[in-house]
């Protein structure tokens, strides 16, 4: 039985697996001209982007003038970027219009669903090519596997995402609709040249993604959170609500776990700091990593739960997961949406209160946004020390205030001096990390929560990044500064034998 589900008498695959039979006969002359025939020009000839002249470390860069800078930017602010792109990449995309249809008349899908890239590129092959002289094109060899691949993506992965999701150096994708897709690479946002079908095309693969977790998005439920393989986070919005089309956002991880060394190799932290917030991790301290969206939290938790001991019992709670610890005794818990009867839903605040009873030694939540931060400080200050979290906010002092917020938008009826000293009894540190303008991401302050003064929490600044200038091509110049505190957070360390590194870090 060939992939036809018929009898033809030829097998194209080896024992074992399904096998694809051979291509209908061709139902017209041989292989066309050279020149690819009238419908598609030859490939060779389509002109491709200019190269960008080499750089010359011996030129000198002119300072703009603030105000012509601001000129500049609003003359441009008009401008609208758009994805479709005309070169080779566009004429492979043009040429698989063609032959994806042909390809689906000849191969059974729940048969190829069985075999890896791969396995289906190798049974593709000589498919392909019956179907490239059916058509009168005429590829040469790196175009014939640009079209392999490209037909392959398609149909087992997730389209002309599958491009960008393989480029280490991406590290955000942003599709905007059918026409406009934005990737983030060094901290800068530029316009990718990919293209997508149509509106159809790019929910198809939306729905794709979200169907391998067991989520859905359709209009009943237009918003959808999910995770790839790897562990990206992936966030979907359909029309009525995004009215350029399907929008989708990946934040991809490095592949390569990112440790706080590794930090302080690039920049982001000072030796100091680094050394502190090993300790604190170490150390058993609780934790809030505070920042805005993509500046580096979960990447900064990620880190700091790489000095937790081996030998704790850790428990990770999020509503997308995406944190991925390197401990041997580490259990992740996720959320559930509620089904179409709008029943059935768990929320971060179930889990955490479930997770009480499943002897945790530390807690580590991926983000606070409700009333699920009183259920973490109940957690911190009843045995569970060494707990983190994430929050959404531009400064520590923002951080506190956002968290009594959040306890008193929940339904427990607490005095907000009660909340307040709550707060202060339980978190040890806040960590303040930030994405600047040119890009780079950096933490810029480690402060401590002392206690209460009055109905007040007070907090003690340890370390602070402070902008000093500005080079002429928009990188931030700036320094690490100790402000040479004696930490109160000194006798928790002392109980792990660190009390003597840190002082001499913090001072």
């Amino acid at each position: 039985m060939s992939a036809f589900g018929r009898r033809n008498g030829m097998g194209g695959g080896t024992a074992g697996r399904p096998s694809f039979g051979s291509a209908k006969p061709m139902k017209g002359p041989a292989l066309g001209p050279a020149d690819g025939g009238s419908q598609f020009p030859p490939i060779e000839s389509i002109p491709l982007p200019a190269e960008e002249p080499a750089f010359d470390p011996t030129a000198t860069i002119e300072p703009m003038d603030a105000m012509a800078r601001l000129a500049d930017r609003q003359a441009q602010s008009g401008e609208q970027g758009s994805s479709r792109n005309e070169g080779f990449e566009a004429a492979i995309h043009r040429i698989k219009e063609q032959v994806l249809p042909r390809l689906l008349e000849r191969v059974d899908p729940e048969a190829a669903a069985t075999l890896s890239k791969d396995e289906l590129a190798e049974e593709f092959r000589p498919i392909i090519g019956e179907v490239l002289a059916e058509l009168k094109i005429n590829l040469n060899r790196r175009e014939q596997f640009a079209l392999e691949k490209v037909l392959v993506d398609e149909l087992l992965g997730l389209g002309p995402l599958e491009e960008l999701l393989s480029d280490p150096e991406v590290s955000d994708i942003m599709v905007n609709g059918p026409n406009q897709t934005y990737v983030e690479r060094k901290g800068k946002l530029e316009l990718a040249q990919i293209q997508f079908r149509d509106e159809e095309h790019l929910l198809q693969i939306a729905q794709r993604i979200v169907n391998k977790v067991g989520r859905r998005v359709d209009q009943t439920t237009p918003l959808a959170d999910a995770r790839l393989q790897d562990g990206s986070r992936v966030n979907v919005i359909i029309p009525p609500l995004s009215l350029r089309g399907t929008a989708i956002s990946i934040r991809k991880f490095s592949e390569k776990p990112i440790t706080i060394d590794m930090m302080k190799t690039w920049g982001s932290l000072s030796d100091k700091m680094a050394t502190v917030l090993k300790i604190a991790g170490a150390s058993r301290m609780n934790i809030v990593i505070s920042g805005g969206t993509g500046s580096g939290k979960t990447t900064m938790l990620n880190a700091m739960s790489k000095l937790i001991d081996p030998g704790e019992r850790v428990i990770t709670i999020e509503d997308a997961a995406e944190l991925r610890l390197q401990q041997p005794h580490w259990l992740p818990l996720e959320t559930r949406p509620p089904n179409l009867e709008g029943q059935g839903a768990i929320s971060i605040g179930d889990l955490v209160i479930n997770a009480l009873r499943m002897r945790p030694d530390r807690i580590i939540l991926g983000e606070i946004r409700g009333r699920e931060c009183f259920d973490l400080l109940a957690a911190m200050n009843t045995g569970h020390d060494g707990s983190m979290a994430t929050l959404h906010s531009n400064s520590p002092r923002e951080c506190l205030a956002r968290m009594e917020n959040m306890v008193m938008m929940s339904d427990i009826k607490v005095p907000k001096e009660a909340i307040s000293r709550q707060i202060a009894d339980s978190v040890d540190l806040i960590v303040q990390v930030k994405r600047l303008r040119d890009g780079t991401r950096r933490c810029t302050n480690i402060t401590e929560v002392i206690g209460m003064e009055g109905d007040v929490i007070v907090t003690q600044e340890l370390f602070k990044f402070e902008y000093l200038d500005e080079t002429p091509d928009g990188k931030i110049i700036g320094e690490y500064r100790c402000m040479g505190l004696r930490p109160y957070t000194l006798e928790k360390a002392k109980m792990f034998g660190f009390d003597q590194p840190y002082l001499e870090a913090c001072l």
